[in-house]
């Protein structure tokens, strides 16, 4: 399976216009990965923001499929965690693909005026069972007019995209800049939230928090995005077209310390080849299955025979019929014993 495939594969939701209106924003009490309970009263929605001058379709670039994306930025290393949860439930979404981008230490964007051949900054990635993925970057600088932000797009199906920024607390990207003053020739950011007219209707349910990891000596943050429908995955056109020829349910035990089983239904007879990739965009394994009948279909996993580590890793099965060729991709999580 060529990269470019899997890339297509985890990109068709890539196809559709954002959604205005209706995604919302939670501000994150920890980075922690506790399930949120209860009814929607936690689930508070805010208008959708402007993509801003600088978005790239990032499925453009098979680089982008990455947890580091700094490339050769320089700036004080932040891990940042996102998390995805429904409006109508406040449970978790897994399998939604999250882009993010964000300007570098000058306040530069990849992909635009001098800066138009390069691509730090952004990537995207797919989130877990409990609706979370992950990205090293750095924290980003500041431009005139607007406050220290990034922006971030959740591709739910075909059908629905909600896109969105978020920022932190004013004092600490003062601090975490002054603190690190070396990377940063511009100094601190000037301008509050409260200044930047994009955050008008509501910076604080936009807000990030920000600590600082001695043991790591990097930054981590937590952000949760609360988008339209349940903590499921939506379905579009081509969702629906592919689920007419093969439908992959999510592994079981997920996550899983040992072994784990990947179901399958064939809704017609199909050749079948599945693979592993790890979240930096490589393939890890791959495997024909040959020609199915139409029928239930199991595929056993044991990450420990095939010599991987402990990770997240996303999965993807292709079906292929004189119709052509249907993929479907989700992630799973393999857990240190």
């Amino acid at each position: 399976m060529k990269r470019s495939q899997f890339m297509r594969a985890l990109g068709l939701m890539a196809t559709v216009p954002v959604a205005t209106g209706v995604s919302g924003i939670r501000t994150a009490t920890a980075p922690s990965v506790q399930k949120t309970t209860g009814r929607n009263s936690f689930c508070v929605l805010v208008p959708s923001e402007t993509p801003g001058p600088f978005p790239l379709d990032l499925t453009d670039n098979v680089f982008f499929f990455r947890q580091d994306i700094r490339e050769d930025r320089q700036g004080v290393q932040l891990r940042q965690k996102v998390r995805i949860l429904g409006t109508e439930n406040c449970e978790p979404m897994p399998n939604v693909r999250v882009n993010i981008w964000h300007c570098d230490r000058n306040g530069n964007y990849s992909g635009y005026g001098t800066e138009l051949e390069q691509t730090y900054l952004r990537g995207y990635q797919m989130t877990d069972a409990n609706g979370e993925c992950e990205f090293v970057t750095i924290v980003p600088g500041w431009y005139p007019g607007r406050v220290t932000h990034v922006h971030f797009q959740v591709h739910v199906s075909t059908s629905y995209s909600a896109v969105s920024q978020w920022t932190w607390p004013h004092p600490e990207t003062v601090a975490a800049v002054e603190d690190h003053w070396e990377l940063y020739p511009q100094g601190p950011d000037p301008m509050a939230p409260e200044q930047d007219g994009v955050f008008a209707d509501g910076f604080a349910l936009q807000m990030a928090d920000l600590t600082w990891d001695t043991a790591a000596q990097e930054y981590v943050s937590t952000y949760e995005a609360v988008v339209e429908g349940l903590g499921t995955n939506g379905v579009g056109h081509l969702e629906r077209m592919t689920a007419g020829v093969i439908e992959v349910r999510q592994n079981a035990p997920n996550p899983f310390a040992h072994q784990t089983t990947i179901p399958f239904t064939l809704n017609q007879p199909a050749s079948v080849r599945w693979s592993i990739w790890s979240p930096s965009g490589v393939e890890v394994h791959g495997s024909e299955l040959g020609t199915l009948p139409a029928g239930e279909h199991r595929i056993a996993v044991n990450l420990e025979r095939m010599a991987l580590p402990s990770a997240s890793y996303i999965y993807q099965l292709v079906a292929v019929t004189s119709e052509g060729e249907f993929s479907v991709v989700k992630r799973m999580t393999h857990l240190a014993i």
